[in-house]
C-alpha cells in the first residue's frame, strides 16, 4: 500500500470495471477506494445496463467505500455548498468533488472541468 487516498467519479467506475488496467495497478496500491452514494446511483441508472453490468458492479461495491450523503452530516454538506458555490459546478459534480475534499482523497476523473479545479487534488483518467 502507498497510503493513498481514492474517490473514484462515474466515469473512473465505468473506465475501471471495463479493465482499465493503469487505474486498477494505482488502486490495488491504495489505502483507500471510495465511491460516492451518487455515482453508485448514476451507474445503477444507465439505460441498458445488463444484469452481468449489475452483479459485476455489486462485486466492485465489495471492494470500495461508498461514501453516503446524510443529513447529519453538516459538514459534508457545508463542504458541497461551497464547492458548488466557488466552482459554480452541477450540484452532482458539486457532490462528488466535495465528497473526495471531505474524505481526504484524490479524485479520478476524467472530467475535463474537473480536472482543473483549483484546490482540488486530481489524477486524471488517462
Amino acid at each position: 500500500m502507498n497510503g493513498e487516498r481514492y474517490l473514484l467519479d462515474t466515469n473512473a467506475v465505468i473506465a475501471l470495471l471495463r479493465g482499465h488496467g493503469p487505474l486498477a495497478t494505482r488502486l490495488r496500491e491504495a489505502q483507500w477506494v471510495g465511491i460516492s452514494i451518487l455515482s453508485q446511483i448514476e451507474f445503477l441508472a444507465f439505460p441498458d445496463l445488463s444484469e452481468d453490468d449489475k452483479l459485476y458492479f455489486a462485486r466492485f461495491l465489495e471492494r470500495v467505500e461508498v461514501v453516503g450523503l446524510e443529513r447529519t452530516q453538516v459538514q459534508l454538506i457545508q463542504r458541497i455548498i461551497e464547492v458548488r458555490r466557488v466552482h459554480r459546478l452541477r450540484l452532482p459534480d458539486a457532490i462528488i468533488v466535495a465528497t473526495a475534499l471531505h474524505s481526504s482523497a484524490t479524485l479520478v476523473t476524467g472530467d475535463q472541468r474537473l480536472l482543473t479545479l483549483a484546490g482540488v487534488p486530481v489524477v486524471a483518467l488517462t
